[in-house]
């Protein structure tokens, strides 16, 4: 009995070190927090076959939940993961392997939505905010917003509950009272008779949202391969402009919603810039997000330096 232990053992650790390295196949994992517009690239990328012409056989995995997602990068149950780079900097700061290797979102997509009855910001005092996570995304910026009407953390609560389609269900059902949703959520919710009390991009214009990200140990095992994703997420990126009419119906599949609001929230993507140009980090944003979490405490207060948290050999070699 000892010995079949002994033996079940070895190969469930070789067989994490096989998925570490890549000898599991071609397979890659990768994870997005929620469905929201700026994983388009994505979906069109996968649509067109882009993943499948690089010999990669990709899977997509929904989170809704960022810490979940930093998890399974570093244990390589996924080996890339499209989500909010805050905790990828605060690892990779402490000595981590986490690295940010490409950018996604470089400027944010919120609007804040509220209950009907909720006409200003000074109103959210007493309320409920829903909140992706603890310590990630826009978690960092709800203090930035509910500063311009004098309020300070303790007049509201803040509530982690998950991505952007469950923040649009808790408001739905009354279980939060706010929340900053992306569009074309956001136009629903207008539509439905929700507040809409501005672009959360007037009050923090410079913020890297998403990114994508990697656990280096992998990423330095499997460079060809990573190089080859981020080659076939670009062509999405570009597939964008280039084929409208097929980004918007499958941009309205993925978000549930109809074509023509995808097709204006795609437009409103371009018009605001979300979409990064060649997927590269927006150093701006991204320098935001470092002052964000050294306010938070969560990382020590030194001049931020890109280089310790971002690897861009990858996306020059996907060119």
């Amino acid at each position: 009995m000892l010995a079949l232990m002994i033996a079940a053992f070895g190969w469930v650790s070789a067989h994490a070190q096989e998925v570490r390295s890549g000898a599991a196949g071609n397979r890659i994992d990768l994870a997005i927090v929620s469905r929201t517009v700026f994983y388009l690239p994505l979906w069109l990328a996968a649509e067109k076959g882009y993943f499948a012409e690089e010999g990669i056989d990709l899977r997509i995995e929904v989170f809704d939940n960022a810490e979940k997602i930093n998890e399974a990068l570093r244990s390589g149950a996924v080996q890339i993961a499209m989500s909010t780079p805050e905790s990828i900097m605060a690892d990779a700061l402490k000595g981590g392997s986490l690295r940010v290797v490409a950018g996604n979102a470089g400027r944010l997509p919120h609007f804040i939505i509220a209950r009907p009855e909720i006409r200003t910001i000074a109103d959210l005092r007493g309320k409920t905010i829903g909140v992706l996570s603890d310590q990630e995304g826009t978690t960092h910026l709800v203090p930035e917003v509910t500063r311009s009407a004098g309020l300070k953390p303790g007049d509201y609560v803040v509530k982690a509950v998950g991505g952007a389609p469950t923040r649009w269900r808790l408001l739905r059902s009354g279980e939060i009272d706010a929340g900053l949703q992306p569009f074309p959520l956001s136009y629903e919710a207008e539509a439905a008779g929700f507040s809409n009390l501005g672009p959360l991009s007037g009050f923090v214009p410079e913020w890297q949202f998403t990114s994508v990200n990697v656990d280096m140990r992998w990423a330095e095992a499997n460079r060809n391969r990573l190089t080859a994703a981020l080659r076939a997420l670009r062509r999405g990126l570009d597939a964008i402009a280039a084929e409208p009419a097929t980004a918007a119906a499958v941009a309205a599949r993925e978000l549930k919603t109809s074509e023509p609001l995808a097709a204006r929230a795609i437009a409103d993507t371009a018009r605001l810039g979300i979409l990064t140009p060649g997927m590269e980090v927006s150093l701006p944003g991204l320098k935001k997000v470092h002052e964000a979490l050294v306010a938070a405490g969560l990382v020590a207060s030194e001049p931020f330096d890109a280089g310790r948290v971002v690897d861009a050999s990858f996306l020059r070699a996907s060119r």
